[in-house]
């Protein structure tokens, strides 16, 4: 990657991906307590989607298992953090019987699982496609959006304070399983064997989804990319936590931001969640602070704060 791709590199949200990755969610049992009571609550519609459509309910079950996503379902975002589903359905919908046969024909050979391509039929594959995922978004996720978009802008808000102050490499820490940045001038998305890809000019995008786990490249001719990965951490779970010697500890609001803060924040983004004054949150984060259990990290006028080591001892692992 050259130093003019990295200095165009950026963030950018997909409501497609997010699509694509809550789809892939709602096909399995959910393991993730913050998203639990959306997947309770989708997963009957989503299930009826796949019965009444024998290409809906093929399409999902090769996408769940294999490890080679179809290149026209995963589509670098065109619009930065503004990006639209509709302009990403469109740009899905454009590509031809014969794209769509290819890729999902490479992405049975990538599966480990034996897949009868049997409900490939007939013309309009991509706008199928694009159906199947317009229900879904407009159904199952699209309701949840305001709640999910809130954890990814504070995801990229942590990750632009890291990047301002200590360059890509720190950025990229964490954001994915496989992915690393390599030397000087390279990043590893996958530890699986595969060719090099050469970044232009306009640089790679960094594109978050707020599921636990799973991530992807995205790559648009001649020399786009996205890499889809996981936000960091997650919201708090819809259930009172039963132990409650944290909060004898260090009071129930300050144990109520220092579980929060598992996902980076501003002051003002816990006096939104909270519903509490700025004065109060901040008086709270000065004593955190004091204590070593969170610590802030600059970001133009912003500090977005975060757990230290020792708050995150403190707090101990997330419920499962």
């Amino acid at each position: 990657m050259t130093s003019l791709a990295l200095s165009r590199s950026r963030f950018a949200l997909s409501p497609l991906a997010e699509t694509l990755a809550s789809m892939r969610l709602l096909d399995q049992p959910c393991t993730d307590p913050w998203l639990a009571g959306w997947h309770a609550r989708y997963q009957p519609v989503f299930r009826a989607a796949l019965a009444a459509d024998p290409f809906a309910r093929g399409l999902v079950g090769l996408l769940h298992s294999t490890q080679w996503l179809p290149a026209f379902l995963v589509i670098p975002p065109g619009g930065g953090m503004r990006t639209t589903f509709a302009g990403e359905l469109a740009a899905l919908a454009r590509a031809s019987d014969a794209e769509v046969r290819a890729e999902l024909e490479t992405s049975r050979a990538h599966s480990p699982l034996p897949h009868d391509l049997g409900w490939l039929t007939g013309p309009g594959l991509a706008a199928r496609a694009a159906d199947l995922l317009d229900l879904v978004w407009h159904s199952c996720v699209a309701p949840d959006w305001p709640r999910r978009r809130a954890l990814l802008e504070r995801d990229v808000t942590y990750r632009a304070g890291l990047l301002a102050a200590y360059g890509w490499p720190r950025a990229l820490q964490q954001m994915s399983r496989r992915s690393a940045w390599v030397g000087t001038d390279a990043i590893r998305f996958s530890d699986r064997p595969g060719p090099d890809h050469i970044v232009g000019d306009e640089g790679m995008l960094f594109v978050p989804v707020s599921l636990r786990s799973g991530s992807w490249l995205c790559e648009a001719p001649p020399a786009q990319y996205a890499l889809v990965y996981p936000a960091r951490g997650v919201a708090a779970t819809e259930q009172p936590r039963a132990d409650r010697a944290l909060e004898r500890l260090i009071g129930p609001g300050r144990a109520a931001i220092l579980r929060e803060l598992e996902r980076p924040a501003t002051t003002s983004e816990l006096a939104a969640h909270f519903g509490l004054s700025l004065g109060t949150v901040g008086g709270h984060l000065a004593v955190l602070r004091a204590a070593d259990l969170v610590a802030g990290t600059r970001v133009g006028r912003r500090v977005v704060y975060h757990r230290t080591p020792t708050g995150t001892l403190l707090t101990g692992p997330p419920e499962a």
